[in-house]
Formats: structure tokens, C-alpha cells, sequence
């Protein structure tokens, strides 16, 4: 799932050069597949790059089946009843609503002209349907983010009308944290006031206060990128972690927070042994090992933790994080490559040759 994708290209400063500093660092030789010195992925049961899906962080097989469907006929209708019998008020509604819309956005772009007609008839047949509001307003914010320039006359144009539809779908829903969630990245492009964000915040906190999807939505909002500061976006994010209730994600948006602010600290020994980092992953991996197990934000959590496990060499947790995740890669930070799958595959491929240089193995991990 295209899951906050309106973080800039520049963050992928970080991600292409961390396997470059970290081989140069460690001496892991990069080595032709099939050759005898090549750590082999496929010995722990992970997924050939090629079959890795981009589409979501995590299995959701309902939403799949029903991807297919839609996407298959052009009919919507069993879009409209999955959405219609997904709780409000959870993070699966959230993700759902998010693959819809992205998936009718980037048949658009594929199509031109003719891609997402299933949204297009859902919407003109039953413009009452909650479901196929939510996933509307949320396409148009896609849409501005894909497909123009931030801060441009197009971007503002679809921003707006997303904004309208974003307003039209809470009519529909009042109890429905979604449509709200989609104006969290309505109000980063338009450059709300704080006092004008905080306001659609609170709307927020009033339906799903410990909601991990809208927090992530909201992060970015309050980063140096955007309309905050570094401080700003670490204060957002441990307010949040610290009024997060048991088993809850929020413990990890700290984490984040630093992903946000990735260009400004330097990928060396020093950063990864700094109290901040520390304290963040620690937050991190006590969220993803507390929080329900199927919980639909956790694999989120699990693939960040992948990359700065593997970025400061924790090869075995790491490797831990990774079987739990492997076979998906739409979360951050892969979906900020123009190849998620292949991005994933690097540091995988990371993982399991600084694992195995330091004794491990399929046996060790198993046990």
C-alpha cells in the first residue's frame, strides 16, 4: 500500500546510502546470487524478489480477494460491503480505505482516461455510500501527491476538491475517523495553520484518540519538511508514546520521527549509539512485541525497525523482525524507492549476510 507516500524523495538519501556506508564499514562483500560466498535468502523460507507484494505492509487476504475481484470486473460492489463490514473505528478500516484508493489511482495512471472506472461508477450509482466516499476523498489526495508537483496551481486545484470530498464522506460517516485522516495530508499540502490543524486533530482524538494510522498521517505535518521542526516532530510523536495505553503501537512513533528527519543526522557509529536512537528502538520493539500480533499497523512498525536494525548492524534482531514481515514491503521506508521490492531485497540480503558472518544460521534463528 502506497502507505505515506507524501514523504519527499530526499529521505531516500539515507536509504540508498546506508548500504553503501554500512558494506564499506563492516567489510560484507556484495557477491553474484549462486555463487558459493552468497548468503542465500531463500534458506529461511523468504519470498523471491519478484513475488514480493508492494501493495500492502502485511497479509490482508480478504482485502486481496477483493482487489482482485474489482480490479478483474470493474464492478465495486464487493468493495463496498468489505468496507462496510470493517469496524469504523480500527486501523483496518484506515488501511483498506488507503489500498482502494490507491489501487484506483495507479490504474489511472496506467490507464489514462479509463483506469479506477469501478470508483467512478461507485461513486455516481451510490454517492450515499460511506465506504465510496472515504475511498473517493482519499484517491484525490493520492492523487495530488502522484501526480503534480507539491505546491503547484494542480496540486492545490486537487487538494481542495479532495478537501470538499473529505468533508462530504465525514457527513456520511460522523462517527468515522477516515475522512479525517485523508485531511491530515489535505492540510500538510495546503499549509494549515497549527491552530487550523490542531483543530482537524482533535476531530481525530474525539473518534480513535489511540489511533496509529492517524498519528503516522500526522507526523510528517509537524517535521522541518513541512510546517514543524525536528523538535516539533519528536515532541508530536513522544507525547504520543507516552499517553499510549497497553498494547498500543504509539510507542513507536518516536521511531518515525527520526525517519523523518533522516538527512539531518549522520549514518555513522555515533548516531546509532546516541541515547535518542536508543531510546526510539527501544520504544519501537517494545510496541511490536506488546501490541496484538494481528494488529494491521504492526507490520508498519516491524519493517522500520528492519531498516535501522540492519543500519546499526543488530543482525539478529533484525533477522527476527524479518520473518515476521518478509513477503510484503508496501510500508516505509521501501515505498519511498522507485522499487519497493527491490530496496527490501538489499537490506534483507544485509541481514542475512551479517548474520551468517557472525555464526547464525536457519537453524539458530528457528530455535
Amino acid at each position: 500500500m502506497e502507505l505515506l507516500w507524501a514523504l519527499m524523495a530526499v529521505v531516500m538519501i539515507g536509504a540508498v546510502l546506508g548500504p553503501v556506508i554500512l558494506r564499506r564499514r563492516r567489510g560484507i562483500r556484495q557477491v553474484q546470487p549462486g555463487t558459493p560466498e552468497a548468503a542465500d535468502p531463500a534458506q529461511y523460507g523468504f519470498r523471491p524478489q519478484e513475488t514480493l507484494d508492494i501493495r500492502l505492509p502485511g497479509p490482508d487476504q480478504d482485502l486481496l480477494d477483493v482487489l482482485d475481484v474489482v480490479q478483474r470486473t470493474q464492478d465495486w460492489r464487493a468493495a463496498s460491503q468489505l468496507l462496510a463490514g470493517t469496524d469504523k473505528h480500527g486501523e483496518l478500516r484506515w488501511q483498506r480505505v488507503q489500498a482502494f484508493a490507491g489501487a484506483a489511482s495507479l490504474e489511472l495512471q496506467q490507464r489514462p482516461g479509463e483506469g479506477g472506472r469501478w470508483l467512478r461508477d461507485w461513486r455516481a450509482q451510490e454517492p450515499k455510500d460511506a465506504g465510496g466516499a472515504a475511498v473517493h476523498a482519499e484517491f484525490l489526495v493520492q492523487q495530488a501527491w502522484r501526480s503534480s508537483t507539491a505546491g503547484s496551481d494542480d496540486f492545490r486545484i486537487i487538494l481542495e476538491e479532495a478537501r470538499s470530498a473529505v468533508a462530504q464522506a465525514a457527513l456520511l460517516a460522523p462517527g468515522d475517523p477516515v475522512p479525517y485522516i485523508s485531511e491530515l495530508a489535505v492540510a500538510r499540502g495546503l499549509g494549515y495553520t497549527p491552530q487550523e490543524f490542531d483543530q482537524l486533530w482533535l476531530k481525530i482524538l474525539d473518534r480513535a484518540p489511540a489511533h496509529m494510522g492517524a498519528h503516522l498521517v500526522a507526523l510528517p505535518y509537524w517535521s522541518e519538511k513541512w510546517h514543524g521542526s525536528r523538535q516539533q516532530s519528536m515532541a508530536f510523536a513522544e507525547a504520543a508514546a507516552a499517553r499510549a495505553p497497553g498494547g498500543s503501537l504509539l510507542s513507536a512513533l518516536p521511531l518515525f520521527s527520526l525517519y523523518e528527519h533522516l538527512p539531518e543526522v549522520n549514518l555513522v557509529r555515533n548516531f546509532f549509539e546516541s541515547q535518542v536512537f536508543t531510546r526510539a528502538l527501544e520504544g519501537a520493539q517494545f510496541a511490536a512485541q506488546s501490541a496484538r500480533q494481528d494488529d494491521p499497523v504492526l507490520p508498519h512498525v516491524r519493517h522500520l525497525l528492519v531498516f535501522f536494525l540492519v543500519s546499526s548492524e543488530r543482525w539478529g534482531e533484525a533477522m527476527h523482525q524479518l520473518v515476521r514481515v518478509d513477503g510484503y514491503v508496501g510500508a516505509l521506508p521501501w515505498t519511498m524507492s522507485a522499487d519497493p521490492a527491490a530496496q527490501f531485497a538489499v537490506y534483507r540480503a544485509l541481514a542475512v549476510g551479517g548474520y551468517e558472518a557472525n555464526g547464525g544460521s536457519p537453524a539458530t534463528l528457528r530455535g
